[in-house]
This record gives structure tokens, sequence and C-alpha cells, in this order.
């Protein structure tokens, strides 16, 4: 029995392996592997692909969520709204910061309700930090309003969207920063970890710069004090290879989606486009009955499936000291026992499609 697995890392790597491995040469032969030209044109080709004007790598996605929060001045007191649904880093992130995350329950899409927004506003507020989760965009338009009005920071999770776009905005384009992930399972993925900040905002953008870079201006003068978190010569020579060929693969996903929902409609629910949105769908998540039985039944079959994620961020054991308890946000909490993540990556193909389709089906018309 042939297995379908639910990501193939190494498909991807054998398809770029000439180019990748002379990029790899390229930047050993060169000795240069931290801040390098490699950086620099990964920097501005990054930045030019999602619409902004500055880019800055960084170690990882949580700390593009981090970097931004601290050269914003966000920490002790402060308050930053998001998701609770998301992965544990966007939380973890602002409590790295020093500040306090305050959930807001999410719409069908699995993305923040702005109507919620608005009710967790206190005078604690400084930010709003929409999850683009799913390869989804967020309701930008309704989000930027609401922090217009309350004069608060619109910070981006964009780890699982590079590429996605909102009314013919790319995601990470519409806050003050976008943040971004090249973790090796995201669709734009390093070999290792890695993570990029965008941003139109030229103080924070220089603040940025140095506060990656332990606080320096020059190598010998420390302006402030930093972190080290810098996206590797090496790691950013492996994205440059593999940005020109992102448009591609994402479409090639929106295919698989697109199928995905013709096969599936009426059997699970499946995720709709609203208008004007473009996603990239990251992951392909259903929602079903049964959802543990329906992952055993499947991988008796062959195919690989997960869950993300099964149990809500504000139910987290660590997250016990914010005083939330089941039932705060429900739409989320139904989700998260209903939800189930199909394989969807490029190297899948419409045959091994077709066997996760036929797969869910069977598990179906199985039932008494």
């Amino acid at each position: 029995m042939k297995t379908v697995k639910f990501v193939n890392i190494a498909a991807q790597f054998n398809s770029l392996r000439d180019e990748i491995l002379k990029k790899i040469d390229d930047v050993c032969q060169s000795g240069s592997f931290i801040l390098g030209n490699e950086l620099k044109e990964f920097e501005q080709n990054f930045a030019s692909y999602c619409g902004c004007r500055y880019a800055v790598g960084v170690a990882n996605g949580t700390d593009a969520l981090f970097l931004v929060m601290k050269a914003l001045g966000i920490g002790r007191g402060d308050e930053v709204i998001t998701a609770p649904n998301s992965f544990l880093a966007t939380a973890g992130a602002i409590i790295a910061a020093g500040a306090k995350p305050v959930f807001a329950d999410v719409r069908d899409d699995y993305n923040i309700d702005p109507n919620k927004i608005e009710e967790a506003i206190t005078g604690r507020t400084k930010a709003i930090m929409p999850v683009h989760l799913t390869g989804r965009p967020a309701d930008m338009s309704a989000i930027l309003d609401i922090a217009k009005r309350h004069g608060l920071y619109v910070i981006e999770d964009a780890a699982q969207s590079v590429g996605a776009s909102y009314n013919g905005k790319k995601a990470g384009s519409f806050g003050i920063a976008g943040c971004f992930s090249f973790h090796p399972l995201k669709t734009l993925n390093a070999y290792g970890d890695g993570g990029a900040i965008t941003t139109n905002d030229t103080a924070l953008y220089e603040k940025l710069v140095k506060i990656r870079n332990h606080g320096l201006k020059n190598r010998d003068e420390c302006e402030m004090w930093g972190y080290n978190s810098r996206l590797d010569n090496l790691q950013a020579a492996i994205l440059n290879v593999k940005l020109r060929y992102l448009d591609g693969w994402n479409r090639r996903k929106r295919e698989m989606a697109a199928m995905y929902r013709e096969r599936l409609h009426g059997v699970v629910k499946v995720p709709v486009d609203a208008q004007g949105e473009e996603p990239v769908y990251h992951t392909f998540i259903v929602q079903c009955e049964r959802r543990n039985e329906m992952m055993q039944h499947l991988l008796k079959l062959g195919v690989e499936t997960k869950v993300h994620y099964p149990i809500p961020i504000h139910l987290q054991e660590a997250a016990s000291l914010l005083g939330y308890k089941e039932g705060n946000f429900p739409v989320a909490e139904a989700q998260a026992k209903r939800i189930l993540s199909l394989p969807i990556y490029p190297e899948l193909s419409d045959e091994e499609l077709e066997v996760v389709c036929d797969a869910v089906r069977s598990f179906y018309s199985g039932l008494t």
C-alpha cells in the first residue's frame, strides 16, 4: 500500500537539487555566512515580492513578532489582541515581549472576527495581531478600520500566508509590519529556521536592522540593547532560489484546493474562498464528524493527516494564568474538535489527491 505523506520536503529538494547545491557551494566558497550579500539580495527581493519598501531577515518567525513589538515599545502592562486558534508562537511572542495576549474569537474561515476585536479593546491595548491562518488573509479592511479608530498598531502574523493577497495587496503589507516564517514546513521554506519582517515604515526598519544584531550601528558602536536574531546568509541564498518558484507553488496549491472542494463537497465541510481574497492554502482544513475516527481510517488506508490545532491557546496549561476558561471562545473551541488537515503541497500528484478523497468518502460510506 502506497502512503500519501502529509508533507514531502525531500520531493521539493530533489526538484531544485542542482540550483540549491550550487548556491550552498557558492556561499561556502565565499566564507560569508552572517549579514552577507545573499541576505541583502533576499531582503530586497522579498520586500518587492510583498509590495513593501523594506524587509529584514531574522532568525525565525517567532522572533519576527517579538522584535517588532520590542522595536515599537510594546511590553510590560500592554495588551495585544490576537486569535486563540493559532500556533502557540503567536501568543508566546507577546508573552516574551512582556505584554499580555488578549484573545478574540474567530470566524468560519478560522481568522480573527473583527466584530469580536472591538469588545476586547481596553485602555492597555497597544496592537492587534491578526493571524492569516491556513494561508487565507484575515479581513484586513475591517481590522485596519478598528485600529485607526482606536490608535492601535496592526502587526500581521503572516507566517502561513506568504504570497496570499487580499483585495490585490499581499499579506504582510497592510499593518505597521508583517512577520513571516521560513520554517521547513512553510511554503517558502529554508533548511532550518528563518524569518523576515516586512514594513513600509523607515524608522521601524532602521531600528529593526540594529535590534536584530545586538543593537549595533556599526562593528564597534552599540546604539541600544538588542538581540541576536539574524537570517543566515546560507539560508537567504536558498530562499533566493525558492522565491522564484513561489508563485507557481501557490498556483498549484490553489488548484488542489479547488479539486478537494469539488470532490468532497457535501461529504465534509470544505473551505470556500471569499470575494477579494487569493489564499495560498498552507493547510487545507476540512471539518468533519468523528474526526479522530476519520484520522485512524485514513491512516489505515495510507493517508497521513494532521490537526492544526487540537487545543486552542487559551486552554493550554501555559495560558492558565491569563484567566480564560472553556466556553470563552465558542467558535474556535467548536472548530478545534472538528478540524482535519489534508495533504496539500505542490509535489502531491493528482492521483495521490484522488486517493485522499476516495479514503475520506469511504469513511462515511461505511457508517451505519
